[in-house]
């Protein structure tokens, strides 16, 4: 049986604090994700903003191959909205929900199942009426009585809905449960047969990827997911790790999926190079460690053989372990060739600017990898793109003494340049305190962490770090340079860069 992927990473996905993205960013992705082999892309939820609107109705327009869905809740003025923006898409879909707990209804919809019945009757009926596919969720599912859930699912299959999905929204559920939960409403919700079943399951208690793969168990034949496992509080299902459970232990799952999984980790990487969120070291098939093996005797098992302590490949998701292809006597046409095979599209402009970034790289580097270039494309270079440049900068510090920071910023927009010189507690504090001073403060840092690509002297180091906002939102900014100091100044303007727009 061939299970349908449902990707979710730009609506709930984008949700999850730090995750925002801007129109281009959105599309990048969307693009990818159509590469990845993904069915469905939940492009967003148009009636949040009219920027949600113009990139779900953009990314409508854009993909090939893909569905592209839109979120709406029980409104009729979401669901016109959600319509228009999807009904350019090759097969536009429309994704309507209503809570059904006893929670949901007393204490935030404050109406009866009765009532709720009727509603789900007529919104779906409504959006029906004006796409051609309709995916329903009783929001809450799995909290909610069995038969009312039931009776839920039996009305918007009678009004015109194509997929039922049941969310564990937040989180509750465990395998089991789940399972019994698909194989009861099969069973019971009449017509069950003709439509497609779906899973969103939330990972409130480490259960979402579990969860979803035992209702794939129980009969539904679509999961919901999102690269990295993004979304609201704990993350929902991450896609890379359904569907390589599915194609990893095909012996027992039985299943397949449309999904390359050769673009897993390149997907992975464009996440977190737009969002600057990376993923923890020992995170399943995408991590930095998933594949490393420091333990001696793990170490000799693989030398004798890699199946005796790697259950998959890194090449079957992607991971081009030491990879060399580019150096620094490579032009300009090797560049732009091997970044398209990434998945990176530049126009001549853009391309020159990296080039040049390029060049200075190979200069440290001897040889470049796939995960510098990644680097490269995700640290802030296409300068032309932010508002402010960085155009000199110097430092001065002796043992415990205070560091002294002098930086010179440029305005792109205007062309103008504002000098700061300020002291901190040390070189990074002093730089972003010069960065406040000309460019305001926007919000107090709440996450400043370093990576490197690999453990050479010369490594790109890449800086990630969280700005919060006096409204409360979180904006993430991310850069790369194998300068510690210098990735932290670009991190910290690539963040400011997002605020402003």
């Amino acid at each position: 049986m061939k299970i349908r992927i449902f990707d979710t990473t730009l609506r709930d996905g984008e949700q999850a604090p730090g995750f925002s993205m801007n129109l281009a960013e959105k599309i990048r992705l969307a693009l990818q994700l159509e590469n990845l082999g993904v069915d469905i892309i939940e492009a967003g939820f148009p009636a949040a903003s009219l920027d949600d609107f113009s990139a779900v109705q953009k990314i409508a327009k854009t993909l090939q191959k893909t569905e592209v869905c839109g979120l709406s809740r029980a409104v009729d003025s979401d669901i016109k909205a959600t319509a228009d923006a999807v009904q350019e898409a090759k097969s536009p879909r429309l994704h309507l929900f209503i809570a059904t707990s006893e929670i949901h209804l007393k204490y935030k919809l404050k109406k009866t199942q009765e009532e709720i019945l009727a509603m789900i009757a007529d919104k779906v009926r409504l959006a029906k009426s004006m796409c051609p596919y309709i995916t329903f969720s009783p929001e809450d599912a799995t909290r909610t009585d069995d038969e009312f859930l039931s009776k839920a699912c039996s009305t918007a299959i009678l009004a015109g809905a194509d997929t039922i999905n049941i969310p564990d929204t937040v989180g509750y559920a465990v395998p089991q449960e789940f399972e019994r939960l698909l194989k009861f409403l099969l069973k019971n919700v009449p017509n069950a047969e003709n439509i497609n079943w779906a899973t969103h399951c939330h990972n409130d208690l480490g259960l979402a990827v579990a969860n979803s793969l035992a209702g794939v168990c129980g009969g539904a034949n679509e999961i919901q997911c999102t690269i990295n496992g993004a979304g609201e509080r704990a993350g929902n299902a991450a896609l890379e790790e359904v569907v390589m459970a599915i194609k990893t232990r095909a012996d027992f799952y039985q299943y397949t999926t449309n999904i390359n999984t050769s673009e897993i980790f390149h997907t992975s990487q464009l996440l977190t190079n737009i969002t600057g969120q990376r993923v923890q070291s020992n995170k399943a098939i995408i991590g930095k460690n998933a594949f490393a093996h420091e333990s001696g005797i793990h170490q000799d098992g693989i030398l004798k053989n890699r199946t005796t302590y790697e259950i998959m490949t890194p090449e079957s998701v992607g991971i081009r372990e030491h990879e060399i292809i580019l150096g620094k006597h490579s032009g300009r046409s090797a560049l732009k060739n091997h970044l398209t095979k990434l998945g990176y599209e530049l126009t001549d402009d853009e391309l020159q600017k990296v080039f040049i970034e390029f060049k200075a790289m190979a200069d440290k580097n001897k040889n470049i990898t796939d995960q510098d270039l990644d680097c490269l494309m995700g640290g802030g270079k296409l300068k032309n793109q932010n508002k402010w440049q960085l155009s000199n900068y110097d430092f001065n510090s002796k043992n415990s003494q205070l560091a002294i920071a002098k930086l010179t910023l440029k305005n792109i927009k205007t062309g103008q340049e504002f000098s700061q010189e300020k002291t901190g507690t040390g070189m990074v504090d002093a730089a972003f305190q010069c960065i406040e001073e000309i460019c305001g403060k926007h919000g107090e840092l709440s996450n400043y962490h370093i990576d490197s690509v690999d453990n050479g002297l010369n490594s790109q180091a890449i800086v990630y770090l969280d700005l919060k906002t006096k409204e409360g939102q979180t904006f993430a900014g991310k850069a790369s340079d194998t300068d510690i100091i210098k990735a932290s100044i670009l991190a910290y303007l690539s963040v400011i860069d997002k605020i402003d727009k």
